[in-house]
């Protein structure tokens, strides 16, 4: 308490899922699960594009970036979300809350940006194929990776600050396992209309203009596909992007739905809204990996290499 009209808590509390506390033993099972497959998942990605020559190309590069950024996401909620469940650790201090806020948004954010400069990779691989490795060299694809870093860093450097001049009420308690910007401003009892609206100008400019330019970048995709001359050149083309468009959708849909119960979703039962969060942050690293060793068969074929080697 820094005077009579000021007040900061040292710590807020966090919630497991919301009515099942008895069985949030059993429940970390699935979560451990989810964990390891990401965790493994994201360095065989990792392992196997380092390793193979012939996936030394920018929609591997790409790929590369997005299994950083979903190991990212894996390390900052994992310690807390399974901290609530094993030994129903809660407690969070004001600082470290922040912290943690400030790192999931921003891999969010890249994640997003990553999959837009995917969606390019794949237009430009279909429209200009035989320009394709002129236009995306490993010096613009690391321009590319240098720029949607510092996009996310710069753009969300304000929030925690927007949050520290807040003064909060008794209220302690988080709405889930892991800190969120909207879920730490509602604690306030002072006036968070600059908070609510940078937040959502930073996420429109953000994640809604990448999201949008995805969309348009799969409008031109299909444009040029249809344009080719035979039906199997077309279905071959498409299928490059079946992948990217997965991990797109395994995103952007609890993205958008999370970001709809926080700002409209009032009357929404709590564990709709921890389910919706939890599948935001845990369900894409974990599945992106599997996604793009089904359907890439040159990942799958690398990776087949790699356990035979292993094997002899």
């Amino acid at each position: 308490e820094v005077n009579g009209s000021f007040y900061q808590p040292s710590a807020f509390f966090m919630m497991g899922i919301p009515g099942l506390e008895a069985f949030h033993p059993w429940i970390s099972i699935p979560f451990c699960a989810l964990y390891l497959i990401a965790l493994s998942g994201n360095c065989m990605i990792l392992f196997i594009i380092k390793k193979t020559q012939s996936l030394h190309e920018p929609m591997y590069y790409f790929l590369s970036m997005l299994a950083v950024t979903d190991l990212g996401l894996v390390f900052c909620t994992l310690p807390t979300t399974l901290g609530i469940f094993w030994f129903n650790m809660r407690r969070i201090g004001f600082d470290a809350c922040l912290t943690q806020m400030y790192f999931i948004h921003i891999l969010s954010f890249i994640e997003s940006s990553v999959l837009l400069a995917m969606a390019f990779d794949r237009f430009i691989a279909i429209s200009h194929p035989l320009r394709h490795p002129s236009i995306l060299t490993k010096t613009t694809v690391m321009k590319i990776g240098l720029a949607i870093i510092v996009r996310g860093m710069v753009s969300l450097l304000p929030i925690p600050f927007l949050l520290k001049r807040l003064t909060y009420c008794g209220k302690t308690e988080l709405s889930h396992s892991f800190c969120f910007h909207s879920d730490i401003m509602n604690l306030a009892c002072a006036d968070i209309k600059v908070n609510v609206f940078y937040g959502m100008i930073i996420l429109l400019s953000t994640v809604g203009m990448d999201f949008i330019f995805i969309v348009l970048s799969y409008i031109l995709i299909i444009k040029t596909v249809v344009s080719l001359a035979t039906k199997e050149e077309c279905l071959k083309a498409l299928n490059t992007c079946v992948s990217h468009i997965c991990a797109v959708l395994v995103f952007f849909i609890p993205m958008i739905g999370l970001s709809m119960i926080h700002r409209f979703g009032k009357n929404v039962p709590p564990l709709v809204n921890t389910l919706v969060a939890y599948t935001y942050l845990i369900i894409p690293p974990a599945l992106n990996p599997i996604i793009y060793s089904i359907k890439s068969s040159h990942i799958r074929e690398a990776l087949l290499r790699a356990l035979w080697k292993k094997s002899e």
